[in-house]
Parts: C-alpha cells; structure tokens; sequence
C-alpha cells in the first residue's frame, strides 16, 4: 500500500509540476501543452511504478467478479475481453455465463441491426449449448436468417431449455420456411429440454402435432405459452395443452383458437390460477366472421382466477363487432388499433365491469361525450385512458374525469381531440383537470417538423 501511495505522490507531482510549467510558459498552446503531458505520461515507468501495477493487476480479480462484469458485456466484447489473460479465458468458459444468450440473426443486405458472427456461433454450439437455457432467436424479415435460426435449434440436442422465445422483427420469416423443415427443428428442443417453462413462437408454422410432443415432454413446467398468428394451430390443439399443461399461468393466442371449451379447461379445478390471458382479435379481410363466446364461459373463468388479466387486442373493420361486448366479459386491458363505433363503445362502457385500461386509436367524426360518461359510471376500476383520432367536447372530457377522480393514473389525450365548448376553452381544461387529478396535467401534442 506504501509502494502504491508514493507511486500515486510522484505522479501527482509529475502532473503538479507540468502545471507549473505550463503556468510559466503560458504562451504555448493547449495543443503543445497536451502533447507535453501525453509524451511525459507514455515514457517507461520506473521498477516502483512496475511494482504498484502488479498490486494493482485487473487480471487478478476473483473469478466470481470476473464472471459478474463479463455478464453485462455485449458478445464480441466478452469474446475480446477473454483474450487479456488465462483467468478471463476460464470465466469466458464458465457455464454459468452461458445460460442466458440471444442469437441475433440478420442479414447485412437487408437489415442494419446488428448479427451474432457465425464463428461465434459455431463456438457457443460446440462448446457451449448443453449450458444454455434460456434462449432467444431475433430473426430480420429473410428467410435466410430464419433458417439459420432452425440450424441453431436442430443442434440443441445436448440443452436442457427452460425458455425459448422466437421473435421475428418484421414478417414474413419463419412463415416462408417450409412447414416440416421448421416443426423438426423445434421438435428437437421440444424432446430434448424436458423443463420448457416459457415458450414464445409468435408468427410461425408451429402445429397441433407438435404441440402434442411439447405437452408429453414438458407439461409438468410449462407455464408460459406465447403463440400469436399461428395458422396451423386449430382450438384442439391448443385445448390439448389447456388439459395436460395443469401450470399454465399465461396464454397468449389468436381469437380463433379462443372457444368455450378452452376457458372451461383453464377453469378445471386441477388447473392453477392463470394470470395473464392475451387475445388478438384481427381481421385480414373485410366481412370476416368471428364466433361469440358465451358468458357462462367467461363467469367460470372468472370464478377459478378472479384476478386474472383479460388483455384484448382488436384490429377489425367497425362492421365485425357483432359478436363482441353483447354481454358481460371480463376484459380487463382493451385495445382498438382500428376505428371502432360509438355503438360498439356504448357497449363496452355497459358490459366490461372490470375494465382497468382502454386505448381507442380512432373513432369517427361524432363526439364521445355519452361514451365516456358511460364508461367512467360502470367501469369503476378504470385507471388508464388513451384517445387518439376521436373527439369529445371539453365539458364531457372534464365530466369523465371527475368522475373516475384520482385513479386515473395515465391520462394520454391528444389535445386535437378535445373540443372547445362553451364551458371550458382549451386553455382552462388543463387547470380544470389538474384540479380533479390531484397533479399537474396537459393533454399530449402532435409532434411537428
């Protein structure tokens, strides 16, 4: 500690005397100045100066340590980083450093994010996969990095998963592969891992047979399945899991996987509590049809996890709304990303009692004072609200927020949403609905360039 103490003194008075010199030669320039003290800094250091860097050597830090930092380094950094010395070399190996890792897969000619370096790759599957277990593929839109992706997956035949996620940052990906070239990959993970906790596959040519080899190998751990815009998968094949996968704790899927039968099973009494259940209810085409689910239904749900969150997502055209919001339904989280109806909104405000967010991206033409009031009278634990393309008149606007009060915690209208009235203009609302809030609040603005 001496050593290193009188080490830091002489070379605080290097630096002192530096100063001095350039006090006293003040009309040199900050240029000049910067290279004499960058040339004195880089000359040999002295045997004491040696002997204070090795007490003080970084290649000497506990592997625990070393293992901690290495964790939070990007890829090629680590990689670099494990060339300094024997000890970082053996923590770069270590497998607790490899349990968790996202294989990025893009292709230079058609994307600008960045990709795993396949050399890196083809190390981590050789030395490295019967360590990982919580593993992710970010795919770009070509078909190449999908199938590279399934080159990685047929490989793991020495992993043990507990999570699995494939996320495509924009389609088509692993839809253009074909079907039995991608269920095989995912088979091999599927009849190898035995522990699947989480599975996310989103946008793929997943199907019920598979399905079916997910659910003999893992149904005792599965709690998360995430499966979004899977054609190949029919309510059977998802009812399967439902029976066999009695820990399931959140579900995300289509609305035509969504039936009566599912939130039965979901509801049995040898099936845990589940927590999140996320439905995406879109339509490709004008005029599509979609089937009604019955209120018994949904009161059973209700009753086996009376806490569970009911996220809906809609993308439909105003005329396929029929079936939706004719009775009760414990819809929690409430999402319209296309125009919807004031009928349709009437509908919500008098059947979703549980209701605690609503986002409406647009509207129409034709004010939503009735609407609001509506839903601000029956959906009592409503704590978020977001309005875009819409309108409601100011005094209507205020009038909601009275009543709901203080448990409005987001609050995100667009300010052309919000028409003057006699009442109240545009400059006082922001005071009016501060004042019932209890906090300072400005209606969000319209970004201009």
């Amino acid at each position: 500690m001496d050593g290193a103490c009188k080490n830091l003194c002489s070379r605080m008075k290097r630096v002192k005397g530096d100063k001095e010199e350039s006090n006293s030669t003040s009309h040199e320039s900050p240029p000049e100045v910067c290279k004499k003290v960058r040339k004195q800094l880089s000359e040999e250091p002295d045997e004491e100066d040696v002997q204070c860097d090795l007490g003080c050597d970084w290649t000497r830090l506990p592997q625990e340590i070393v293992l901690h930092i290495f964790q939070y380094l990007p890829l090629l950094d680590r990689a670099l980083a494990s060339q300094v010395c024997r000890g970082w070399n053996e923590a770069f190996h270590m497998p607790e450093l490899w349990r968790y890792f996202e294989f990025e897969l893009n292709q230079p000619t058609s994307s600008y994010l960045k990709a795993t370096h396949p050399d890196l790759i083809k190390q981590i599957i050789t030395r490295h996969s019967n360590h990982l277990q919580y593993v992710s593929f970010k795919v770009d839109s070509s078909t190449e990095s999908a199938e590279a992706a399934c080159a990685i997956l047929s490989q793991l035949v020495n992993c043990s998963l507990k999570t699995l996620g494939l996320i495509s940052t924009a389609r088509p990906s692993f839809m253009e592969l074909p079907k039995s070239h991608f269920i095989s990959a995912l088979t091999v993970v599927f009849v190898n891992s035995k522990s699947l906790s989480s599975l996310k596959i989103d946008d793929t040519p997943v199907d019920d047979p598979s399905l079916k080899v997910l659910v003999a190998n893992n149904s005792d751990t599965l709690k998360l399945l995430k499966m979004s815009s899977c054609p190949h998968v029919s309510p059977a094949g998802i009812l399967c899991v439902a029976d066999q996968c009695h820990g399931l704790r959140e579900l995300a899927l289509n609305y035509h996987l969504l039936s009566d039968e599912l939130l039965l099973a979901l509801s049995s009494e040898k099936h845990v509590h589940l927590e999140h259940l996320r439905i995406d209810v879109v339509s490709d085409t004008p005029g599509q049809h979609f089937h009604a689910i019955k209120k018994s239904s949904w009161e059973a749900m209700v009753r086996h996890s009376p806490k569970f969150n009911l996220v809906m997502y809609f993308f439909l055209y105003e005329d396929e709304f029929g079936p939706f919001f004719c009775e009760e339904t414990p819809v929690t989280h409430l999402y319209f990303g296309r125009s919807v109806s004031k009928d349709v909104l009437g509908r919500v405000g008098l059947h979703c009692p549980r209701l605690v967010e609503l986002v409406v991206c647009a509207n129409g033409l034709r004010p939503l004072d009735e609407e609001l009031i509506r839903i601000a009278r029956h959906c009592t634990q409503l704590s978020a609200l977001g309005l875009g393309e819409c309108e409601v008149t100011c005094s209507a606007f205020v009038e909601f927020v009275k009543m709901c009060g203080g448990r409005l915690s987001q609050l995100s209208i667009m300010e052309e949403v919000l028409i003057p009235d006699q009442k109240y203009t545009l400059d006082d609302i922001h005071w009016e609905v501060s004042k019932h809030l209890g906090r300072v609040w400005f209606p969000d603005m319209m970004p201009t360039w």
